[in-house]
C-alpha cells in the first residue's frame, strides 16, 4: 500500500508565525469574524522542518491511498474541476471573494489521479473528514464512488430533525451534491477506541484498515481519518480539527490570526472543538512515535510530509483572505 499526499486546491499565501515575514493580520470580509490580536513573535514556533519558515499557500490536503484490495482510495477531495472552472457558481461568490482559490485545474484530485496512472472510474471509495465545500469539491468528478462519512455527519445532512442540519447543508454545497453522491455512513462500534478516542467508525466495504475517528466541534460529525503507512506507523488526517501546527506544538496553543477566525466562523461547538484540540495535543505528546497527525490546510505540515517525495502538481501561492465552510 502506498499513500500519496495531494494538494487539491491552493489558497491564500500566509506567513508562519515566528518566520522571517511579518505576522499577518486577518483581512476584512463582510461575513468573516473579526480577527484576534496577533501573538507576539518571540513566543511563536517556526514552521515545521522542511518548510524553511517561508510564506506558503494554504492547501487542501488530501490523500490518495493505493491499495491491493480496493484500488485507489481518496481521503477528502479538495476543490473539483467545476469549482475551478466556475468558482462563483460552485463554491458561492462570497466564499470565492473571501478565499480566492487558485484557478488551477491541474490541482484537482481528478487530474492528479490520472497523472498517477488511474482512470477516474478506478476510484471506487472516497472517505471524507466532513462535508464542507473545500473538502467535497471533487465528489462530482467521481460520481460513481461510494462516499464514506461518520454517521453523525451523515445524519446532520440527511435528517431535517438532526442538530445543525441547516448549518450542515449550508456547508455542503448544492453543486457538490447535485449528482446524488453515494453517501454511506460508516459503521460505529461504541466499544472500539483508537488511542483512547471513543466512537471509532469503520467504512463499509473496504478490505484494508481505515478508521474514522470522531474529532467533534468543527462540524456536526467531524472525524479524522486514520490509516497505517507501509512502515506500520499511523497517519491521522485530522481535517479541520485544528488549522495551524502551533495549536498542537506550542504551549499554550498558538492560533494563527488568519486561520483562527475561519475556524471560529465554521465550528458547531466551540467547547467540543477545544477539547478535541487538547486531546490531539495529548496524542502527539504521548504517542508521537506511533502517529503522525496533520490537518487539512496547514501548508508547512504539507511541505514537511512531501519533502522527500515528488509532488504530483506544483503548489501555486495565491492571495486568499480565509476559508470556512
Amino acid at each position: 500500500m502506498r499513500i500519496h499526499h495531494l494538494n487539491c486546491g491552493s489558497l491564500r499565501t500566509i506567513a508562519p508565525l515566528g518566520g522571517t515575514s511579518a505576522t499577518p493580520t486577518a483581512p476584512t470580509a463582510p461575513t468573516a469574524p473579526a480577527a484576534p490580536a496577533a501573538p507576539t513573535a518571540p513566543t511563536a514556533p517556526t514552521a515545521p522542518a522542511g518548510a524553511g519558515g517561508r510564506e506558503l499557500a494554504a492547501v487542501c490536503h488530501c490523500l490518495l491511498i493505493e491499495t491491493d484490495t480496493d484500488g485507489p482510495v481518496l481521503v477528502d477531495t479538495g476543490l473539483g474541476t467545476a469549482d475551478l472552472r466556475e468558482p462563483d457558481r460552485a463554491l458561492g461568490a462570497d466564499w470565492v471573494a473571501y478565499a480566492r482559490p487558485a484557478p488551477d485545474p491541474a490541482q484537482s484530485a481528478l487530474r492528479q489521479v490520472v497523472r498517477l496512472g488511474y482512470a477516474p472510474q478506478d476510484v471506487r471509495h472516497i472517505v471524507l473528514t466532513h462535508l464542507h465545500r473545500d473538502h467535497t469539491g471533487g465528489l462530482a468528478d467521481f460520481p460513481h464512488a461510494r462516499v464514506h462519512v461518520h454517521p453523525d455527519e451523515y445524519r446532520a445532512v440527511t435528517d431535517p430533525a438532526a442538530a445543525h442540519h441547516r448549518h450542515s447543508l449550508d456547508g455542503f454545497m448544492p453543486a457538490h451534491r447535485a449528482h446524488g453522491p453515494l453517501l454511506t455512513p460508516a459503521r460505529t462500534d461504541r466499544r472500539e477506541t483508537w488511542f483512547g478516542f471513543p466512537g471509532v467508525a469503520r467504512p463499509q466495504g473496504l478490505g484494508f484498515e481505515l478508521l474514522l475517528v470522531p474529532l467533534p466541534g468543527h462540524s456536526a460529525g467531524h472525524a479524522g481519518v486514520a490509516v497505517r503507512d507501509d512502515d506500520g506507523r499511523w497517519l491521522l488526517h485530522a481535517g479541520d480539527a485544528y488549522m495551524y501546527h502551533g495549536e498542537l506544538e506550542h504551549t499554550p496553543p498558538l492560533d494563527h490570526p488568519v486561520l483562527d477566525p475561519v475556524q471560529r466562523g465554521a465550528q458547531t461547538d466551540a467547547t467540543a472543538r477545544t477539547a478535541t484540540r487538547d486531546r490531539l495535543r495529548d496524542l502527539v505528546r504521548d504517542h508521537g512515535d506511533e502517529v503522525t497527525v496533520f490537518s487539512a490546510h496547514d501548508p508547512w505540515e504539507y511541505a514537511r510530509l512531501t519533502a522527500d517525495t515528488t509532488p504530483t502538481t506544483p503548489t501555486t501561492p495565491t492571495a486568499l483572505s480565509g476559508w470556512g465552510r
